[in-house]
């Protein structure tokens, strides 16, 4: 074919070398907003750099690489000795290494630290999303071991070091680690009460030989687990470590790596105990509540991961459509695609907002904001993760042919989508978990109605959707099969508050106006188009090179 015949036109830029986090106002202004003073010009020059990292074309392409090369399982060496190791690309070890240098694990004994590290983990989840969860198993692991404070002293300092060391070590012999978890098995999946994992007490004070298997266990390279297992006393709470002090390794057989529909670079695996040494955490028998902080902690991150998400799948769109001409103008030009926009906009504002909010009561710690987050946390988990898989699928759209291929990185966002509605808990579980907090823990329904109420008075729509809310909650007949509308409706609500609290009041009034005054189709881009959808649109559009 002739080269004067393959001239090429109308072809959108990439969306590369921008601040992710510059560039994303609803996120910025929440950390101004969380973080005092004080340690705000040093956060925000920390987010920046990660930002500039993350929006950078050598970042983007080690996100490709290791998801076109997945992680290899390696049982055996060549002499036939077991190993139970799995082979990753080194950009996968180029990803979490910057991650871990960032402070993506480190929250917990810093000012401020919960806020910079989701605004951290939202922003670099953009990058790539697999290698989130040993960054967000690690950063989680720590409540959970600070029951023990003995082993909080040993493991804390390193599951919150800024030093990324891969390979397999004793723990004493490196600057930095990672966690996984370890809580499913095959015959119960989320009813952990079933499990079948038996913990042997050895003479030595809380040391066990656990025999049994897990069906879920993701990143299996990491030096820790914690993990659940039947003791003498009900089911309790272990930390398993990959490798022995004295330099030998634990009994951990990787069986198989989970073929995933997305989260391809990381790997999820079945494991076997045999014979595995453990260390008791916590009190027989209390296993659930020793390990429900690190639950709580991935459930918040699942709610900052799917912000993100979002987040990248709508600036592609804005930015697809800013560059793009089509019948005769630019497509950000057309009305009925700038309310498509919009509504993916209010959409992706409302999940940054509100996983910021809770990443700051995890900061402020008291225990009105503790009361708080028991509601709001599995509300949130259940409610934008779902949300999630939507706003991407939209969103790949907007680029047509071109955003259902590969090269675009749509389709990786898409796959990756709905991972986080399933991890700790699905939506019925997340549903459960509310419905048991308004039942035993009425300080959580008051927090949450105290924290709405700042709104009050500002939007009528909002003020009738509490209003509403009340009336739904005072009615107990069949709730259980209505737990999904209240859970829904607590999150819509709780987003709506904030929205109008800290928005531009075209954000504020679009969102009320379609999430709480029905003004709203059954898909993106129903928005009423006597709202100012324009300035939705440019508010989230992605500024690169100052254009």
């Amino acid at each position: 074919m002739a080269a004067t015949t393959h001239t090429v036109t109308n072809q959108v830029p990439p969306l590369v070398g921008y601040d992710v986090f510059g560039a994303d106002r609803a996120l910025s202004e929440a950390v101004e907003r969380h973080l005092a003073p004080g340690i705000l010009p040093e956060a925000r020059q920390e987010l920046s750099t990660l930002g500039q990292a993350a929006g950078s074309a050598q970042v983007q392409e080690w996100g490709a690489q290791a998801n076109e090369n997945p992680p290899e399982l390696r049982t055996h060496d060549r002499y036939g000795h077991r190993i139970d190791e799995v082979a990753f690309h080194p950009a996968w070890h180029r990803l979490l290494g910057h991650a871990v240098t960032a402070g993506l694990t480190d929250a917990w004994g810093r000012e401020g630290g919960h806020v910079r590290r989701a605004a951290g983990f939202l922003v670099w989840t953009q990058a790539e999303a697999g290698h989130g969860c040993p960054l967000s198993m690690t950063h989680a692991a720590v409540p959970a071991l600070r029951t023990d404070p003995e082993l909080a002293a040993v493991w804390e300092p390193l599951l919150t070091s800024h030093v990324y060391e891969e390979g397999l070590r004793p723990a004493t012999e490196k600057s930095g680690v990672l966690f996984g978890m370890g809580m499913t098995e095959k015959q119960g999946g989320t009813d952990v009460r079933s499990n079948t994992t038996r913990a042997e007490p050895l003479a030595a004070g809380g040391e066990y030989l656990l025999t049994g298997h897990k069906w879920f266990c993701s990143a299996p390279m990491s030096d820790g687990f914690l993990v659940l297992a039947q003791a003498p006393g009900g089911l309790t709470c272990f930390l398993v470590p990959r490798v022995l002090p004295d330099a030998s390794r634990n009994v951990f057989a990787i069986q198989r790596l989970k073929d995933k529909l997305g989260n391809r670079s990381n790997a999820s695996s079945e494991v076997e105990f045999d014979g595995t040494w453990a260390r008791r955490v916590g009190e027989e028998g209390r296993g659930v509540r020793t390990i429900i902080e690190m639950v709580a902690a991935t459930r918040l991150d699942c709610v900052v991961g799917s912000a993100a998400l979002m987040r990248q799948a709508v600036a592609q769109a804005i930015h697809h459509s800013t560059h793009r001409s089509a019948f005769g103008g630019l497509l950000i030009e057309k009305p009925l695609m700038r309310n498509v926009l919009a509504d993916l906009a209010l959409e992706s504002e409302a999940a940054t907002v509100l996983g910021m909010r809770l990443a700051a009561a995890y900061d402020t710690d008291t225990e009105e904001e503790r009361a708080f987050l028991r509601l709001a946390v599995p509300a949130a988990k259940y409610w934008v993760t779902k949300r999630c898989t939507a706003v991407v699928g939209e969103a790949l759209e907007c680029l047509g042919g071109n955003g259902y291929v590969e090269e675009s990185g749509m389709p990786r966002l898409l796959r990756e989508a709905p991972l986080n509605s399933i991890w700790e808990g699905s939506g019925n579980v997340q549903a459960l978990d509310v419905l048991r907090a308004l039942q035993r823990e009425p300080r959580a329904l008051d927090a949450l109605l105290r924290e709405v109420g700042k709104a009050r008075g500002a939007d009528h729509r909002l003020d009738a959707a509490i209003k509403d809310l009340l009336t739904e909650l005072a009615d107990l007949d069949g709730v259980e099969a209505r737990a999904r509308r209240i859970v829904e409706r607590i999150a819509l609500v709780l987003q709506g508050s904030l929205l109008v609290r800290w928005a531009p009041p075209e954000v504020a009034d679009a969102f009320c106006a379609s999430r709480l005054g029905g003004d709203w189709g059954s898909a993106f881009g129903t928005l009423p188009h006597t709202l100012g959808l324009a300035s939705v649109v440019s508010r989230a559009r992605p500024v690169v090179d100052g254009r």
